[in-house]
């Protein structure tokens, strides 16, 4: 069993499961019945997306030095109480039944999931 990273929209791998959208806002322009079906996601977890601050920060980066200025506030977001939690929870869901998060962007290497995937890691999780 394990979670996959994804980037939403994209098509399913066999076996992905239920796939969590850890991002602050859902599709544009997409009925909300139509999330899933257009691989968008099957549930909206915004709880692991940077908060709106945070996020302009990550669209803003142009440097390697402001990407990082990034990377540290999200994962100072991500140790809070309620987030690590999640985190836990997540990694904890790992071992037994196989599903993804993932966020919009194209890159994953200047995207929040690649941050996500480390912290997963950290927590134990299995990922593919």
């Amino acid at each position: 069993m394990v979670i996959r990273v994804v980037r939403l929209g994209s098509a399913r791998a066999p076996d992905e499961g239920i796939r969590i959208g850890t991002v602050r806002r859902p599709p544009r322009g997409v009925p909300k019945s139509e999330f899933g079906t257009r691989n968008w996601y099957d549930v909206w977890f915004p709880n692991l997306a940077p908060s709106v601050e945070t996020m302009k920060m990550a669209q803003a980066a142009g440097t390697p030095a402001q990407w990082a200025a990034f990377a540290k506030r999200y994962r100072a977001e991500m140790a809070q109480p309620a987030s690590a939690h999640d985190l836990e929870l997540l990694a904890a869901l790992s071992h037994g039944t196989n599903f993804s998060v993932g966020c919009y962007c194209e890159d994953e290497a200047r995207c929040h999931r690649s941050i996500l995937r480390a912290l997963l890691q950290e927590k134990g999780a299995d990922l593919a």
